[in-house]
């Protein structure tokens, strides 16, 4: 029984921790890296639309007598190709994606850009694991005579009634929260078999 505890612990532990793997996009699908026809210019724009890339994903760009080109923003939108980032001539280029935001990549063959033949890749910054929520606190009980601002002044001081409540209430709460935490403990205990 201990070690069926064991696996399903192991098995829960590795679904609810499980990291969404890095994916290879290949560039224009099956039309690859080329230059788009005259009544399809936005091809490109319209892949990347369509996919979602995260940090550690992969652009494979599949080209026959043309290059890609990794540019700045300004050279992009101005298809100017005589500073590149990088330069791939090799017919087939896989690209990493290693940070969040824009990436811009236009072709180095003259008027290719001007017709289409440029991508830009908005890359997804990761999720930021949610704070777990706060531990419940205890509530303070107001001393005797006391008056908030948001209520009027009574002239009847607390009634003992009242006192008992709050203190009753607090005390659910510490308690609740206590016993929370000593079961989540004990469960993790019996499934290391501790």
């Amino acid at each position: 029984m201990s070690s069926f505890l064991r696996i399903f612990f192991i098995i829960f532990l590795a679904t609810a921790t499980s990291v969404q793997s890095a994916r290879q996009f290949h560039v224009g699908d099956r039309v690859g890296w080329r230059q788009p026809d005259q009544n399809n210019a936005d091809f490109y724009t319209k892949w990347a639309q369509t996919n979602r890339f995260q940090i550690g994903d992969s652009l494979v760009f599949e080209y026959e007598n043309d290059s890609v080109l990794s540019v700045e923003k300004e050279d992009y939108f101005n298809c100017d190709t005589s500073e590149p980032i990088t330069t791939f001539t090799n017919g087939k280029s896989t690209l990493n994606l290693d940070r969040s935001g824009p990436f811009y990549f236009i072709s180095g063959t003259d008027d290719h850009c001007n017709n289409g033949q440029k991508l830009l890749v908005e890359v997804m910054a990761p999720h930021p694991i949610p704070a777990s929520p706060p531990t419940p606190t205890t509530i303070a009980v107001p001393p005797e005579g006391f008056s908030s601002p948001m209520m009027a002044p009574s002239n009847a001081p607390y009634s003992s009634d009242t006192l008992d409540q709050a203190a009753s209430s607090s005390t659910m709460v510490v308690v609740t929260s206590s016993f929370m935490s000593t079961l989540v403990t004990f469960v993790i205990v019996i499934m290391l078999g501790l």
